[in-house]
């Protein structure tokens, strides 16, 4: 058992993400610790030669500013493979053309119903900036695939349409934009759960030999995850996400190391409020793997946690697995 004192946190410790999340080690402090247990995860799987790391994450982050931190870890060859939610795309596709606003969680739903206005949690979005839009950019993508003679798309395809349909201004803030130029791959296991998703069922209607290829996704994973030689996984939430990250490395003895954040609870036997450490029992996180749950807003909390690290790594720069 741990006999460490608990030291006091000073101002002093606050002038640098690095410090405070040092400082928060030595502190003693809930989930202030546990964090920094997690800046010193991710910095070794930044610091790992050769790795291979996922990034899981849902969608209802990419309505926030969180978007444009996500896009620059795929940007700058961070993260090797991402698994996320159809959200993403509609918020990523939706956001490179038209502007979302600040809400506050106490505005009358009912109200903005009438004024045909979304809320996503403390987020507004007018509804003229989400499915129209969406409907409009999707037809001209799916076209353009089907002219070229696509006629099974994977969704990790989908995804780099997305982001080539995206060139010039509109692309500079996109996921998936990132992704298409380095070549990082993206699944999106529950591709119709979304507005891109059912704009796909809608393109079908009139193009029936066109269908979505989720086993050449399958595929993809098991080439990435066979031939990995370590795995390690950010979790930003959970849902599908998490549990396809954590799914397809349980075949290869499960993840070397792993770290979560979530505000979901562990009583109710979800996923979502699974530990890691509940992982291990699966084999889907190796027995000695260095693990972290973190409670917490992925919105507050991830920031910190990646500015710490950053100003550790300073110049370095990870060479990124091919995906």
């Amino acid at each position: 058992m741990p006999r460490r004192p608990v030291e006091d946190l000073g101002t002093a410790d606050l002038r640098s993400p690095d410090r405070i999340l040092k400082a928060y080690g030595k502190a003693g402090g809930f989930s202030a610790r546990a964090l920094a247990t997690a800046a010193d995860i991710l910095e070794g799987m930044w610091r790992d030669p050769g790795a291979t790391v996922f990034l899981s994450f849902p969608a209802d982050i990419i309505a926030t500013g969180t978007r444009g931190l996500i896009r620059d870890l795929v940007a700058s060859g961070l993260v090797d493979v991402v698994m996320t939610t159809c959200g993403t795309l509609d918020h990523d596709l939706a956001r490179a053309s038209r502007k979302y606003y600040e809400g506050d969680w106490l505005l009358d739903d009912r109200e903005l119903a009438r004024k045909h206005i979304y809320r996503l949690g403390n987020v507004v979005i007018p509804q003229a900036n989400y499915g129209g839009i969406l409907e409009s950019e999707m037809r001209k993508i799916l076209g353009k695939l089907y002219r070229a003679g696509a006629r099974k798309i994977s969704s990790k395809d989908l995804v780099w349409a997305i982001g080539e349909h995206l060139a010039g201004p509109k692309g500079k803030t996109s996921i998936c934009r990132a992704a298409f130029e380095q070549k990082v791959p993206v699944f999106v296991p529950g591709i119709t759960d979304g507005a891109v998703g059912s704009q796909l069922w809608l393109y079908w209607q009139d193009h029936k030999d066109l269908s979505i290829d989720l086993l050449r996704d399958e595929q993809d994973l098991s080439d990435i995850v066979f031939t990995a030689k370590r795995t390690h996984a950010i979790m930003l939430g959970g849902g599908i996400s998490k549990h396809h990250t954590i799914w397809w490395n349980q075949f290869r003895g499960g993840l070397d190391s792993a770290l979560y954040l979530t505000t979901a609870v562990e009583w109710d036997g979800s996923l979502s409020g699974a530990r890691l450490r509940e992982a291990v029992s699966w084999g889907k996180v190796r027995p000695n793997a260095q693990q972290v749950t973190v409670e917490g807003d992925v919105t507050a909390l991830f920031p910190l946690l990646v500015g710490a690290v950053l100003e550790r790594l300073g110049s370095f720069r990870r060479e990124r697995t091919p995906g």
